[in-house]
């Protein structure tokens, strides 16, 4: 079965109008994530904004972070420094995948009867 845009948590769904109605905040307020580099939605070909889930999620946190007093430059930086960290995080955990890989070889080597 085909899998259909909604079903898609990145598929650019929905305008300004319709996020800022569903979060009770003001479209100037939207617009302004965009223009700040916080929340960047996808633009259609006639220059329209339209968010996916994943955006409407992300603004929602950047909301609390403002509501907790921070700027949105600030608030960018950390955004910044989370996904760094996500992709450090996922970067060990593949390198310590490879080590319990190299690790296994290696005992499988020394537990393997010696040829002469």
């Amino acid at each position: 079965m085909a899998t259909l845009p909604i079903d898609d948590d990145h598929a650019p769904l929905y305008s300004v109008g319709q996020v800022a109605a569903m979060l009770d905040l003001r479209q100037a307020f939207l617009r302004r994530l965009d223009e700040y580099q916080v929340v960047r939605p996808r633009r259609t070909e006639g220059g329209q904004r339209r968010y996916s889930r994943v955006e409407i999620t992300r603004v929602q946190y950047v909301v609390e972070l403002v509501e907790e007093g921070l700027t949105l430059p600030a608030i960018r930086r950390i955004l910044e420094l989370e996904a760094r960290v996500q992709e450090l995080e996922r970067r060990h955990e593949a390198d310590q995948r490879r080590i319990r890989a190299l690790e296994a070889r290696l005992r499988d080597r020394d537990a393997a009867p010696r040829r002469r």
